[in-house]
Formats: structure tokens, sequence, C-alpha cells
């Protein structure tokens, strides 16, 4: 689904994460909080990353993980 909207991709910066949610300020404005399913350990604050709401992506450095509005 991400690869058939990838104008759908909301870019943003980290401002909380504690290895299950990440808090992530985006780029437009607005503030979400996610529920991440996979593996959240690599995601640090500060870190850009970018969130696909429509597959439920977080895709930051090396990983891409499920993620889900809190």
């Amino acid at each position: 689904m991400a690869a058939s909207n990838p104008s759908a991709w909301w870019d943003g910066l980290v401002i909380d994460a504690d290895g299950t949610t990440a808090t992530v300020a985006l780029l437009n404005g607005t503030t979400v909080e996610l529920r991440v399913v996979g593996p959240a350990v690599d995601i640090a604050v500060g870190e850009p990353v970018a969130y696909h709401p429509v597959a439920e992506l977080l895709s930051a450095s090396a990983i891409v993980t499920t993620a889900r509005l809190a």
C-alpha cells in the first residue's frame, strides 16, 4: 500500500520515544502519538522519520515498522 501511495508519507522528528510509543512532530505542524507494533528500540528522540498513515508504517533510519495512532 505504501508503494502505491508514495505521496502519503509524512516527514517529522521524534520528540518522545519509550520503546512502545513514539511522539512525532510532523513538518506540517501537527503532532501524532504512534503505538509502535514492531521493533522500536532503535527509534531515538530527535531522529527524522517518515510516517505513512494509510499503510500504518513508520520509517526510521534502518527500520520500517508498523505504527498506529495511539
